[in-house]
Order: C-alpha cells, then structure tokens, then sequence
C-alpha cells in the first residue's frame, strides 16, 4: 500500500508536467525614431554692452592683529672706563655694638 500512493503521486506528477505549455510572445515595443540635427548655423550678431554697476558699500573694519613676537637681546655694551685707585687711610669702620 506504502507503494501504491508512492506510485500514483510519481504518475501524476509526470503526467501533469508532460503537458503541452503554449509559449507566450510578447512583442517588441516599437523604436523610437531621433531625429538627426543638420548642421550649425552661422553665429549670432555680438550683443549690447551692459549698463555701469553701481558702486557698492564699503567694508567693515578688519579685526585687531595678533602681539608680535619678543626682540633678540640686544648686544653688549661698551666697557666703561677704569676708576682711580683708592687713596689709603681715610676709610673709618664702625664695628656695631654686640648685644
């Protein structure tokens, strides 16, 4: 009996699937037909100069610049001049008191 229903649905599916299936057409659409420009012609005649502009506002202040950078040091000076020797026997020290 497993057979059988085994069998008959094997049958049926070739006997469904052997069935001659008509093949639809579908026909193209028809080209659309561009038509090709000719040549160009000659150039047009050169226009009219425009009106003057109108002279336009003036603008705002520009904003503050940034500090500069330091200088270089500047270079060494000069050496000054030699004093005169000390004269001996007129200096006085005062030696404060000790508590």
């Amino acid at each position: 009996m497993r057979y059988s229903v085994l069998f008959t649905a094997v049958l049926a599916a070739l006997a469904l699937s052997g069935c001659n299936k008509p093949t639809v057409v579908t026909p193209a659409a028809p080209v659309a037909v561009v038509p090709v420009p000719g040549p160009a012609g000659p150039a047009g005649a050169t226009g009219a100069t425009g009106a003057q502009a109108e002279k336009g506002t003036t603008g705002d202040t520009g904003a503050t610049g940034n500090t500069g950078a330091t200088g270089n040091t500047g270079a060494t000076g000069a050496e000054g001049t030699q004093g005169q020797p000390g004269k001996g026997g007129d200096t006085v020290v005062i030696v404060p008191a000790s508590k």
